[in-house]
């Protein structure tokens, strides 16, 4: 498979699945429901993900899925889809756009392309671990190189006290120039664009974080869990730009 030729298949799983989440969004009487996990589901979410899951069977019978909303298939294969089709459910069903579509592919379980689809604001993210583009054009990290001039964005200004230590947290906030809840996958388009300086989750699912890793790199970023780790293999995402991730590190775990 050549990687110009996945680029564009995800170019195409964007349009399609980035037109049902058009007819969706701000919809009055959209019901949201509430899966076994508490986490919020539309039909926004599950057409999306469906659409995305029948041209990936289509296309490439032998790869694995795996979905937020409809799980997984094909486990042991070479390659497999790793698909959050609304990554910000609670701000798309309250009508803010702060949320994307997540696309990954992985080979031998590491991610090797990821993409952010915003479809409201036409904007298609998607890197290769080595570069980085936002509708064709090259982009990249920001050159931030302290933290006191760094923005911050955490979707939920509580949840990292919740899952990690609180002072500690506290303790960035205060050596951040700003912080903001620009959160979900937005926030990370944001760091890959070169707008915002870091973006934490505290606790994140395969789907939330796969699509992350390619795109933060191939700007030029760095990225791991809460710990400093391979964010491959965990369960929570630190990304920014080279120059301030370490410092970052240490004050989350000090």
């Amino acid at each position: 498979m050549k990687e110009k030729d996945l680029i564009e298949f995800i170019g195409e799983l964007a349009q399609e699945s980035g037109q049902i989440i058009k007819h969706y969004f701000s919809i009055p009487e959209l019901k949201v429901d509430l899966k076994k996990d508490e986490t919020p589901v539309t039909l926004a979410d599950r057409e999306a993900e469906e659409i995305m899951r029948k041209i990936i069977e289509k296309k490439f019978p032998d790869h694995g899925i795996m979905g937020e909303e409809f799980g997984s298939i094909r486990n042991d294969a070479e390659y497999i889809w790793v698909l959050d089709p609304i990554d910000g459910t609670k701000a798309f069903a309250k009508a803010c756009p702060l949320f994307g579509t997540l696309i990954c592919l992985t080979k031998k379980g590491r991610p090797i392309l990821g993409a952010i689809h915003q479809p409201l604001l036409n904007q298609l993210v998607i890197g290769d671990n080595e570069t980085t583009y936002l509708n064709s054009h090259q982009i990249h990290v920001s050159n931030t190189n302290s933290l006191s001039e760094a923005d911050l964005l955490c979707g939920d200004l509580k949840s990292p006290a919740k899952y990690h230590n609180a002072q500690n947290w506290e303790n960035l906030i205060k050596n951040v120039h700003s912080l903001r809840t620009w959160g979900d996958c937005y926030s990370y388009l944001l760091v890959a664009m070169g707008n915002a300086d870091i973006a934490v989750d505290p606790i994140m699912q395969p789907w939330d974080l796969l699509a992350l890793i390619p795109i933060i790199r191939g700007a030029g970023g760095s990225i791991s869990d809460w710990h400093g780790n391979d964010p491959v293999k965990g369960s929570s995402i630190v990304a920014s730009n080279p120059h301030i991730h370490k410092q970052v590190i240490e004050i989350l775990n000090t």
